[in-house]
């Protein structure tokens, strides 16, 4: 059995400013203050030297993350572009508030947060099911490679989600919100089942 926490980054200033991040890896998507003292407080709660591979998106705000959380265990980091976010397309750096303003009904009422549909107007923008279908291949292949290991996957919201997504494959993608910055997700694949243990913990002592 491989157990796999997704962990999403912290707090960037694109966070903060209310931006659609996507895939872009500028100065706005580094974290800030509140974004370090996040991976500060998640390292002091889960120690990866109880793992045994540390795998990270290779944008910077998960690249600096995991340095944070990876001070004490010095796991290898090893990049791995399946774990990216989701790409907007031409969405990716603007405002979501602005976006669902201009078009509500890609957006969920109650999440704020685009639609499967979103792709019908963003140009160039990912699918939700391409971005499942990413991540679940990195599950597959991790697992196949570490048959009974334990697994950090430093990552993204949305990727997050497609994780979870991926394992539970739920009538609507929008049944999950997208989980918090830091927040530590736990899944299992053994002989070709997902387990979903939890999503968006933060409570210290039970990762």
């Amino acid at each position: 059995m491989t157990t796999f926490y997704f962990i999403r980054h912290g707090q960037t200033t694109a966070n903060a400013m209310g931006l659609k991040q996507g895939t872009i890896n500028d100065e706005r998507t580094h974290l800030t203050a509140k974004g370090r003292q996040q991976a500060a407080r998640l390292a002091g709660q889960f120690d990866l030297r109880t793992l045994d591979a540390l795998y990270v998106s290779p944008l910077a705000r998960t690249q600096e993350t995991a340095a944070i959380l990876n001070q004490q265990a010095k796991l290898p980091p090893q990049l791995d572009p399946r774990l990216l976010e989701i790409s907007y397309g031409s969405w990716d750096g603007q405002v979501n508030a602005e976006l669902e303003a201009a078009h509500p009904r890609v957006f969920d009422p109650l999440l704020h947060d685009v639609l499967p549909s979103y792709v019908e107007v963003a140009q160039g923008g990912e699918s939700f099911t391409q971005v499942q279908t990413r991540v679940a291949e990195f599950m597959q292949a991790v697992a196949a490679q570490l048959p009974d290991a334990a697994v950090a996957c430093v990552t993204h919201g949305f990727t997050v989600k497609a994780a979870a997504l991926a394992a539970l494959a739920p009538r609507s993608a929008m049944t999950l919100p997208e989980p918090d910055n830091t927040s530590v997700t736990k899944l299992t694949l053994t002989a070709g089942r997902y387990y979903l243990w939890y999503y968006n913990r933060f409570d210290a002592h039970t990762y």
